[in-house]
């Protein structure tokens, strides 16, 4: 329950930012273009720099464990994910996305900070490597139904992906505990600007939705309780049945909870779909997120 109280306090946080973010564009102090480049500061530097601090920890056999605990938890949590979404959206490629993949980056981290410490943060990269892996494979097919529309490279250009190689080999081979302050430090700081400026991002999209159309389609309700409701609720069964440590089974379950993930906006926009559309499923997901995140937690809290 106190990790729901946090969650929750955590949400009103990041609903205040949201708020700040909306305004600024409101009042024409930050522009389409400047809340891309903030998005792209968060790409580029921000969530690498949060995986790679978390990384940069002495190696243990407990820590070990947690990584390997935690890359199972990540495949079953992403792999029912989207096996639920192709279920009910495989007729609807911005719906079957948005559905299967949560903002684990974005809200998902800044959560786990602040309900388990920094250190689990490091539970939870396993599902954000996986899931920006599945998003430029499969998600791309799921969006496009075109095989050319998925570029191998891509992968080889994703800021994320390389952070988490990187992280990996700092952590096995030892050096990741033995950098310079100079550099964790850097690392550090430049981690510590995820949580405002995603926030504040998200703020912008608010911004740029029609509220109108957004809280009266019942469509959108019905992704937002697959999303923060339904996927969590199956997710958390499964992991019930896994004989993991419990905090890290509720770091996991936390970032798998999350609502849409915002590339889905950005992958619309990029091939040509109905980018406003995709923003209000980040939105009003990430809206009901601040009252129903909390309760999964809860309910996760309960019965593990």
């Amino acid at each position: 329950m106190e990790s729901a109280w946090i969650v929750l306090r955590q949400t009103a946080v990041m609903a205040i930012l949201m708020a700040v973010g909306y305004l600024l564009f409101r009042f024409k102090k930050i522009s389409v273009e400047g809340s891309k480049s903030m998005a792209s500061l968060l790409f580029w530097v921000a969530i690498p720099s949060v995986i790679l601090n978390s990384f940069c920890i002495p190696r243990t056999a407990e820590k070990d464990q947690i990584l390997w605990q935690s890359t199972i938890l990540a495949v079953v949590a992403l792999g029912l994910a989207m096996v639920v979404s192709w279920l009910v959206y495989r007729k609807k490629p911005i719906d079957e996305f948005g559905s299967a993949f949560s903002n684990a980056g974005f809200i998902g981290i800044p959560l786990v900070q602040a309900a388990y410490g920094q250190e689990m943060v490091f539970g939870i990269v396993a599902l954000i490597a996986l899931l920006n892996i599945l998003q430029c494979t499969w998600g791309i097919l799921v969006m496009t139904h075109k095989r050319e529309s998925v570029a191998p490279a891509a992968l080889l250009k994703n800021p994320i992906i390389w952070a988490s190689v990187l992280g990996v080999i700092l952590y096995l081979s030892g050096a990741g505990a033995y950098l310079p302050d100079v550099v964790t430090s850097a690392v550090g700081f430049s981690a510590g600007m995820n949580t405002p400026i995603a926030m504040m991002v998200l703020g912008v999209y608010l911004a740029q939705t029609n509220l109108r159309s957004m809280v009266t389609d019942p469509g959108l309700y019905g992704l937002s309780l697959l999303r923060i409701v339904v996927i969590p609720t199956l997710t958390l069964a499964v992991f019930l049945l896994l004989p993991f440590d419990t905090t890290l089974r509720m770091a996991v379950f936390v970032a798998a909870a999350a609502p849409v993930g915002a590339n889905v906006a950005v992958y619309a926009q990029l091939h040509g779909l109905d980018y406003q559309y995709a923003c209000k499923t980040v939105t009003l997901t990430t809206l009901l997120s601040v009252i129903l995140l909390p309760l999964m937690v809860a309910l996760a809290g309960w019965v593990m």
